[in-house]
């Protein structure tokens, strides 16, 4: 007996409503951006969603590209919201194009939060970088492209690349589109704003091949005003990562970014104003030895500056962030918070010259290091939560580094403040050395009292007698800031407004906490490597239409039997679909055919 198996993620009734008023499944505010989960309608063809409040005095349509079809439901996002409180309108249309105003359905009141903008990249005379104001909305003037894994290849925008008003070119493409951006004579602020899973495949082109997208000015530091953002809590990239040189106000936010080619996040050679926030980051290209989790996470380098890194989760990554190769001239300013290291490795971060601001982080079984100061560096790690990270503070040459086995780098000596830390006592393995209990070798950090407090100007590294700046004490340099205290840490970097994209994104995995010493083990985990490369986003597609070529029918076989073929709710019957096309795996919808993933057996 042949026997049929449907690789289905959904049923295809669950949520749909026939005559009344359509189901609004959950509804929430989130930072700067709202969504609605909604029932499907049999009656309808697609959906508009308005939203009203903040920046919006009376309902206002959202752009279809942000309402999509999930099988079972369908959801809505709005970005670019100011703080405040919002409502969203679900209004089911039909065929004709007639709202069907009967069923529509609103939510409660929705509260939006502003992101945190604390850190270095919000200064240097540049306040918002990317494509949005500091209040959360687009600037005058932005541009905004949806990128599927069909349209990344179509997206088309005219972009100036010369002195002269003719000099206009237009560009299909978001690798094209950002290159054009290299000639120098255009910033016109750009939101690319990815939708369920992209692949290095599905792209126009990549102008790395170490990397995978290259973000790239003129010459250092030139303005780019660009936004690489996710909508929704299932937005990711898979296949590579992202290059950026010469680049100023350029933003990284509520994305997954899976198998990079080498790092997820390079900000290599004289950038300046680079925010990076509420991303996910995952292994990259499975190698050998130590590049057996991929290379780096994001890293920071060649005199790249004004740099924010905050609110990431970083899933047992091996060398997390370096920040600083050997060619600098320093000091470059870092502010490194909120970040999630759940179960990753080392080089959390890793600094040589550069002076960086470690706070409000979480370092959870982190198995080989966290915070490490080389070649005089100056780091001030604060108000941050370790657990069960093995050595947690490591200055080189000198303290726990220059004990036993040492070292974790050969390079002269870091300097690390610390203030209002909390260390996990389970720590066997690991001594924290401080100038008030230093081992003969000298101390891991210099322990203050305050935040204020200055380290003195004779503390020097025991090797290469580098001093620390105190740059986190010049009122004219530093920002404003607000630390929660190390013993809220968790609950705050774990919770709704914490690290990772919205929801903690779609994606889920359980690590061993607390079994065989886990907090120890650094090898490459087999069973999340070969999650990342079979994931796929929930995604469906667009309603009335389908440009992301997502058009897989999840549905289970009792349910086509029953009359029922896709996940609109239309009957077969009405669709004119013959049973020996579904035998072949094809299905016409709307002219189209329709792949339908079946295997007999």
């Amino acid at each position: 007996m042949k026997k049929i198996i449907l690789l289905g993620l959904f049923t295809c009734l669950t949520l749909f409503t026939h005559a009344g008023v359509i189901q609004i499944v959950e509804a929430s505010g989130w930072l700067e951006s709202a969504y609605v989960k909604f029932s499907l309608s049999d009656d309808a063809k697609s959906y508009n969603v308005y939203i009203k409040g903040g920046q919006f005095a009376d309902y206002t349509k959202i752009d279809d590209q942000l309402v999509r079809n999930y099988g079972t439901y369908g959801r809505a996002d709005v970005v670019g919201l100011q703080a405040g409180t919002y409502t969203m309108k679900v209004v089911p249309v039909a065929a004709g194009g007639k709202e069907l105003t009967d069923q529509e359905n609103t939510t409660s009141d929705l509260e939006v939060r502003n992101y945190s903008r604390e850190g270095f990249a919000f200064m240097n005379g540049c306040p918002a970088p990317g494509a949005y104001n500091s209040d959360g909305t687009l600037k005058q003037g932005s541009k905004v492209f949806y990128v599927t894994k069909n349209t990344a290849k179509t997206i088309t925008t005219t972009v100036k690349t010369g002195s002269k008003a003719t000099n206009i070119t237009t560009c299909t493409g978001i690798q094209t589109i950002i290159d054009a951006y290299q000639k120098g004579y255009d910033t016109t602020p750009i939101a690319f704003r990815f939708i369920g899973l992209v692949t290095v495949d599905d792209l126009d082109k990549i102008s790395s091949s170490a990397e995978g997208l290259q973000v790239k000015g003129k010459k250092a530091d030139s303005e780019l005003n660009m936004t690489f953002e996710g909508i929704g809590d299932d937005a990711t990239v898979r296949g590579f990562g992202f290059l950026v040189r010469n680049a100023k106000s350029v933003e990284f936010r509520n994305f997954g970014i899976m198998r990079c080619m080498d790092d997820c996040i390079s900000l290599d050679t004289d950038n300046s104003n680079i925010w990076v926030h509420h991303t996910d980051q995952f292994y990259g290209k499975h190698g050998s030895g130590d590049h057996a989790k991929g290379d780096g996470a994001t890293d920071v380098k060649s005199d790249s500056k004004y740099v924010t890194v905050s609110y990431n989760r970083f899933w047992d990554t091996g060398k997390s962030n370096m920040f600083g190769m050997k060619s600098e001239s320093g000091p470059n300013y870092i502010s490194y918070d909120h970040n999630w290291f759940d179960h990753s490795d080392s080089r959390h971060p890793r600094v040589r010259t550069m002076s960086v601001h470690v706070w409000n982080n979480y370092f959870d079984n982190c198995a080989k290091y966290g915070v490490g100061a080389t070649s005089g560096a100056s780091v001030f790690v604060e108000n941050n939560y370790f657990l069960k990270t093995k050595k947690p503070i490591l200055a080189s040459l000198q303290g726990t580094d220059a004990q036993g086995s040492g070292t974790f780098s050969g390079e002269d000596g870091g300097m690390i403040k610390s203030y209002g830390n909390y260390f996990d006592k389970t720590i066997s393995n690991f001594k924290y050395y401080t100038q008030n209990n230093p081992a003969s070798t000298g101390y891991d950090a210099y322990e203050t009292a305050a935040r204020d407090e200055q380290v003195p100007e004779t503390e020097v590294t025991k090797v290469g007698g580098k001093k620390y700046n105190n740059f986190d004490t010049n009122t004219s340099l530093m920002y404003p800031y607000t630390p929660a205290a190390a013993a809220d840490v968790p609950a705050l970097v774990t919770g709704y407004y914490g690290a990772g994209r919205m929801n903690h994104g779609d994606f889920t995995y359980t690590f061993k906490n607390n079994v065989g010493n886990d907090d120890t083990d650094s090898a490459y985990d087999a069973t999340l490597g070969s999650m990342l490369d079979n994931y796929q986003s929930p995604l469906v597609g667009f309603f009335d239409d389908d440009p992301t070529g997502i058009s897989e029918v999840r549905c289970k076989m009792s349910d086509v039997r029953k009359g029922i073929y896709d996940l609109q709710g239309r009957k077969v019957s009405e669709s004119g679909i013959r049973n020996s096309e579904f035998k072949k795996g094809l299905y016409i919808v709307n002219g189209r055919k329709i792949m339908w993933p079946v295997f007999i057996q």
